[in-house]
């Protein structure tokens, strides 16, 4: 493998999990040889829920980014809800409690006449830029990365063309995604979603998922070709991002960290009710929130834990692994949803590095229940289990008195889940393909 092509729509300034994941292996691409060419979307003109431009001090300066013209509805989304932001994966910046009729109008539009998303306007653009690197630069495989999963369509057309070797990684379920249905999507655009997604894994060579049930699920729809063109790549860390980290934090305080998204879907009401009968006993325990949250939720927090709690809105990836890191415990929490088994966040991955134990709240037999497990670095419980949630809870803070540290019995397991492994393994996949 000499040149390679990654279509991205998200790259920095934009932030993310997403824009991580392929700036970090792009990064290692380059470090092992490869000529790297990235094609995103011009910043300007493209619609960004989260924005980080310190991960553009990630990528590697030999990587060669193309960007390009959109056409977004995002304009129009803004003007009918009257809202600044465009929503968030999961509509995590939209409060259920007080959805309007215009927010419901608008996912309608969105599910029905810009499919699979609302950045395929951007599809001609990206081909366009992709189709003249390809014959100028020789290009030897392209990798689309999704979501967006119009994205993939860039590559199904870059298939057809030139038949050019292609691989497609979905961090995130297509039409099985938690939110899906919140797209209100009429029958016939249910259909020809489902037509597009499996079109994208019957053509490409090697299709990337992020975890084994996704894997699953996404095999099942595949008739035409062997199972094994689906290969699970997780999202993962990146060793350098934790060196010489700020790992302490005021005496005294027992935190409890979280950094993310916090919708309705992420129940953590029994977490809460479990915090709320702890302070009684350790008043030691605080909580640290970092992200996107609607009002209802900071709301049912702040009653739980009164002045216990602070609240931070996002902040760039350094700090955010600064907070993981000066943490003593880490809270994850899966969505309530359809194919939740599946779901394995990024943070994930960075809570593991950090080494400090995770408090899981999800499916106790799903993909991140059984990476925990396996690395030895916390325990999960289902929604409803806050007497365990508590217990657990009573049991570090114990050993935290006793010893000062939390971390002490952590097993890492981790060496599999770092970016330049996976970058090895991605570029295994890519010859694989080679003719």
């Amino acid at each position: 493998m000499k040149r390679l092509l990654i279509v991205t729509y998200y790259w920095p300034p934009s932030g993310g999990a997403g824009v991580q994941r392929w700036v970090k292996l792009s990064r290692y691409f380059a470090e092992k040889g490869v000529e790297v060419h990235v094609v995103t979307v011009d910043p300007g003109k493209g619609s960004y829920a989260l924005m980080d431009p310190t991960l553009q001090n990630d990528v590697h300066p030999s990587v060669k980014v193309h960007r390009t013209d959109t056409f977004e509805p995002f304009g129009i989304y803004k003007a009918i809800t009257g809202k600044k932001q465009i929503p968030f994966g999961g509509f995590a910046n939209e409060d259920k409690e007080k959805i309007k009729f215009s927010q419901k109008f608008t996912r309608f539009v969105r599910g029905n006449m810009f499919l699979p998303d609302a950045r395929v306007g951007w599809n001609k653009y990206a081909y366009r830029e992709c189709a003249k690197i390809i014959e100028k630069e020789k290009i030897d495989a392209v990798i689309t990365t999704s979501p967006p999963h119009s994205t993939q369509l860039v590559g199904l057309k870059l298939k057809k063309k030139f038949g050019i070797k292609w691989l497609a990684d979905l961090r995130d379920p297509w039409t099985d995604i938690y939110y899906y249905d919140k797209l209100y999507l009429t029958s016939w655009a249910r259909s020809r979603d489902a037509e597009m997604e499996r079109k994208v894994l019957e053509t490409a060579d090697e299709v990337v998922v992020v975890s084994d049930e996704i894997k699953r699920n996404l095999a099942e729809k595949v008739k035409l070709k062997s199972k094994d063109s689906i290969h699970v790549v997780p999202n993962g860390f990146d060793v350098n991002d934790f060196k010489n980290v700020k790992r302490s934090h005021e005496e005294k305080k027992l935190i409890i960290s979280y950094t993310g998204t916090l919708t309705n879907d992420y129940r953590i009401d029994a977490f809460l009710s479990a915090i709320k009968r702890l302070l009684v006993l350790h008043p030691e325990f605080f909580l640290h929130i970092t992200g996107s949250f609607p009002e209802s939720v900071r709301e049912a927090i702040r009653s739980a834990a009164g002045d216990h709690v602070k609240f931070l809105p996002h902040v760039a990836h350094h700090e955010a692994v600064e907070q993981m890191c000066a943490a003593d415990i880490l809270l994850l929490v899966i969505p309530e949803a359809k194919g939740n088994k599946g779901i394995l966040t990024g943070k994930l991955f960075e809570y593991l590095a950090s080494y400090k134990p995770i408090i899981c709240i999800g499916p106790v037999d799903g993909d991140a229940a059984r990476i925990i497990a396996t690395c030895s670095s916390g325990k999960t419980f289902s929604y409803e289990d806050g007497t365990g949630m508590e217990k657990y809870l009573e049991e570090i803070a114990t050993e935290w008195k006793r010893t000062g540290s939390t971390s002490s019995g952590i097993k890492l397991l981790i060496d599999k889940y770092s970016r330049e492994m996976q970058a090895t393994q991605m570029l295994e996949l890519l010859n694989r393909t080679q003719k």
